[in-house]
């Protein structure tokens, strides 16, 4: 009897690991399938102007994966801000993007999206050179924290998403570290096969230490300085050049462009 019992628990499990899967899928096929809500279609024409770069079968990839991603993820407003439909298509739009060709998990590790107003202040304890702890105050207009967390201020999402072709977007730069944070720490590995790894390793590595080498020198760049922090930060700040600045990428670092390019599974440049 036990051991039938046993075999029955071992069955259960064997089907729920296999219905799971199938079954969350089956959701999102049919969210996929909704109309677009016209409310949303409108935010996407003030706030989201870079849809419109977009050929027509990727715009409605886009609003599907949307659909997806806006019923799966909890928005919390912080300090007062009321979380409204403009909020959650505006970010959910930009996350959407850096997964459109992408073998779609919808960020798998993410849980919720805490926005705030405007840039807001993290304290944090750091060692200095002899190992004395001090606690800092950094003010910030975004953070991915790989426990399923991306936080954002809501008037620097705006602003990166007015202005389509500057290179700098912190809703991108952010999902671009939940990307990078699927493999672990956010340190510019993200996921990718044995082959690709190799590539993306020499291509990165060289094109961070070139940057760090400008920085400096102070010589100019298509990348911002913060890119050359850490490898986390440059894959970020490539990725918001490679959306939204595609053609002086493909230019100037054409290697990059095409590891970029692999990645995302997309070439901004036809658009």
């Amino acid at each position: 009897m036990p051991a039938v019992i046993i075999a029955c628990l071992a069955l259960l499990v064997v089907l729920w690991l296999v219905g799971a899967p199938w079954l969350l899928e089956r959701k999102r096929q049919h969210l996929r399938a909704q109309a677009f809500p016209a409310p949303w279609r409108a935010v996407l024409q003030q706030r989201v102007p870079y849809v419109r770069r977009l050929p027509a079968d990727l715009q409605l990839r886009l609003k599907q994966h949307m659909q997806v991603f806006l019923a799966e993820k909890a928005f919390i407003g912080c300090n007062g801000l009321e979380i409204n439909d403009e909020i959650r298509v505006t970010i959910a739009a930009h996350a959407c993007l850096l997964i459109l060709n992408r073998p779609s998990g919808y960020y798998p590790n993410l849980r919720q999206i805490l926005v705030y107003p405007d840039s807001f202040v993290v304290q944090r304890d750091q060692l200095d050179h002899i190992g004395l702890a001090h606690r800092t105050r950094e003010v910030l207009a975004g953070e991915s924290w790989s426990d399923g967390q991306v936080i954002l201020s809501w008037q620097d999402t705006l602003e990166g998403a007015a202005v389509v072709d500057d290179g700098q977007n912190v809703a991108i730069h952010e999902f671009a570290h939940q990307l990078d944070q699927e493999s672990g720490s956010a340190n510019g590995a993200p996921m990718l096969g044995q082959h690709a790894q190799q590539s993306w390793s020499r291509v990165l590595g060289n094109e961070f230490m070139t940057l760090q080498a400008r920085v400096m020198r102070g010589a100019p760049s298509l990348f911002c300085d913060y890119g050359a922090t850490d490898p986390g930060e440059f894959f970020a700040v490539i990725s918001e050049v490679f959306f939204e600045q595609p053609e002086a990428m493909a230019q100037e670092h054409a290697a990059l462009y095409r590891e970029l390019s692999q990645f995302y599974q997309l070439d901004p440049l036809s658009w």
